[in-house]
């Protein structure tokens, strides 16, 4: 489904810019928009945090199709 592709590459992405802050405090989004307090770095934020709560179902569903179809 798209939207799982998309939510995991928002999420992949977030993770990379939290390392990028805890690792170097870097934080690439601010950067890149205008500082954390921007709307565009504020809406990027809101996506990527959308984007872990999908991949929360998403990790649900998953574990819901193995038990229904065991390897």
């Amino acid at each position: 489904m798209a939207i799982d592709k998309i939510a995991v590459l928002l999420a992949v992405i977030g993770a990379l810019n939290w390392g990028g802050i805890g690792l170097f405090g870097f934080d690439a989004v601010a950067w890149l928009f205008g500082g954390q307090t921007a709307v565009f770095s504020r809406l990027i934020y809101a996506l990527v945090g959308l984007a872990g709560l999908w991949c929360l179902t998403l990790l649900f569903r998953l574990d819901r199709e193995t038990a229904a179809h065991p390897a």
